[in-house]
């Protein structure tokens, strides 16, 4: 009888160890983590200002390099890699959400989502249709051709989630991705989220707010660069989101 086949986790840090400064003002961000997240997960990682979370997340989304350990993305090691290689892996594997929602404010939600597939060589037409997919997914396939600056702070967020998933990556890093907004209009982004997750993506969220981290299924805890916690917990303890359908938030 052949052995089932086991897919290598979406993310597999080991002993991972980032400094910055020199050795009489060092700061030690991340001392010897190792985190394991499988793929189709939804996690949350939580932690006060300076715990070190937000190094996680720059290492995660290969936007830094640990000092020690290694680091396996989708069972692929993505340390020592030329910058070129890493912007390939961030651009087809990850999609990348942050608190400042980095739309170009020249350009149409239709335009910011594109520019992933602009950057992947993919043709106009196809572009817009897919593009326009995501935004009918996140609720905003109405507000396609309007500016940023005609959008609420819910509905930028939700355009920044759908540029971040346009090229369909398996995974997605979303670094406090309510810190800006309301309470109706985090419920809607987190809501996108969870359907993002229910479509098989793997989902991390960095955030400092424990009701956010709620709606995750895993909870990690991270103090003074270390994971002090790692839980799971009931998806019934979520807080209550509007949705991928809601056009007011």
């Amino acid at each position: 009888m052949t052995a089932p086949f086991v897919s290598a986790p979406a993310i597999q840090l080991r002993g991972a160890v980032k400094t910055y400064g020199t050795a009489h003002s060092a700061v030690h961000a991340l001392r010897g983590v190792s985190l394991t997240v499988r793929r189709g997960e939804l996690v949350a990682i939580v932690g006060a200002s300076g715990s070190g979370k937000s190094t996680l997340m720059n290492v995660l989304a290969l936007l830094d390099d640990v000092n020690r350990g290694s680091y396996r993305l989708d069972g692929v090691d993505v340390r020592h890699r030329t910058e070129d290689e890493l912007a390939e892996i961030r651009n087809s594997r990850i999609g990348l959400v942050f608190q400042a929602f980095n739309l170009l404010p020249g350009s149409s939600a239709l335009r910011n989502v594109e520019l992933p597939l602009v950057y992947s060589g993919v043709r106009r037409a196809e572009r817009e249709r897919r593009a326009l997919e995501v935004l009918e997914m996140v609720g905003l396939d109405r507000r396609a051709h309007h500016l940023p600056a005609e959008l609420s702070g819910g509905e930028q967020q939700r355009v920044a989630v759908a540029r971040a998933v346009v090229n369909d990556p398996a995974i997605v890093l979303a670094d406090e991705p309510t810190g800006n907004l309301d309470t109706v209009a985090s419920g809607s982004v987190l809501g996108v989220l969870r359907r993002l997750n229910g479509q098989g993506r793997t989902v991390v969220v960095i955030t400092h707010e424990h009701d956010v981290a709620a709606f995750a299924s895993r909870v990690v805890e991270m103090r003074d660069g270390r994971i002090v916690a790692d839980r799971p917990q009931s998806v019934s303890a979520a807080p209550s989101c509007t949705g991928a359908g809601g056009r007011t938030a």
